[in-house]
């Protein structure tokens, strides 16, 4: 398993009958997880002094409750700077876990001793993003929500990189790779975070399983002659770590040459000792 155990802004304190308790900096908030199936014995001070409850409904979705947290915050991640803020769906605007990727691939943008070009798909609020422009890449950040480019792009000047190299997109990732192709660009490291559902900008529908392995073969045709990386995450229970290599091997290695990588990610917890698992990757490289 790849763990983010690096942050020091951030922790999972302890988990427990479905929930997480979590700090963010100077807040501690408590949030629902699927994974969080076992039941175990809670330090009852700890859970009761919390800035924020998302409380999830029997009927789906769920609400905040909260208890003297600022509409806004901040945290930082080595030179990064995050801006935070509960909305719906229990999200804070960043997945901590993701920091394992960030690191490594951003120590192979250091150590190409090249320029390098990064295409950051369903980019979010541009945590990797921000991440390989401050190893030194060029990005173009794609997603389909503007309110989270914006979001993004308020991080990026939060960072100190307001004017780095970095191309903001307001597009549906598909018909965005398809144009690329069409004009013929190219890219050193290619990076992609798909929901397992969702809607482009024009009501375009995306489902993971059925999508995502031509989308990976579509992309493929987007790597430079000399590509770095190809990064792929995904939080859908059935893209076992196991299903991203066959995929990642069949559309990038044939071609390419290199090796795949793939591991459950996990954040560690700090009353057990134990790993929360995050999700799983799947990293090419050469």
């Amino acid at each position: 398993m790849w763990i983010a155990n690096q942050w020091k802004d951030y922790e999972v304190i302890d988990c427990s009958s479905g929930e997480k308790l979590e700090r963010w900096g100077e807040y501690r908030l408590v949030r629902p997880d699927p994974q969080v199936i076992w039941n175990t014995e809670k330090n009852k001070n700890q859970w009761k002094n919390i800035n924020g409850h998302y409380h999830r409904s029997a009927k789906g979705g769920g609400e905040w409750e909260f208890f003297d947290l600022p509409e806004q915050w901040s945290i930082n991640y080595k030179s990064l700077t995050f801006n935070l803020k509960p909305f719906s769906f229990k999200h804070t605007g960043l997945f901590p876990e993701q920091a394992t990727n960030w690191d490594w691939f951003s120590e192979k943008i250091r150590n190409a001793s090249r320029p390098i070009k990064v295409l950051n798909l369903f980019a979010y609020t541009g945590g990797a993003t921000l991440a390989a422009a401050a190893a030194g890449a060029s990005v173009t950040h794609v997603d389909a929500s503007k309110g989270m480019v914006g979001w993004a792009k308020e991080n990026a000047i939060s960072s100190g990189l307001g004017d780095a190299p970095i191309r903001w997109l307001v597009d549906d990732c598909v018909k965005f790779v398809e144009r690329e192709i069409r004009r013929g660009n190219k890219y050193d490291g290619i990076i992609m975070d798909p929901p397992s559902y969702g809607r482009g900008p024009k009501g375009e529908i995306w489902k993971i399983e059925e999508s995502i392995h031509s989308f990976i073969k579509l992309c493929s045709n987007l790597l430079s002659d000399n590509p770095l990386f190809f990064l792929v995450n995904s939080y859908t229970t059935g893209l076992a770590p196991a299903v991203l290599t066959y995929m990642i091997s069949t559309e990038i290695v044939k071609p390419f040459g290199g090796y795949v990588e793939s591991e459950e990610i996990g954040l560690p917890v700090k009353n057990t000792g134990l790993v929360l698992p995050c999700g799983a990757s799947g990293r090419w490289s050469r």
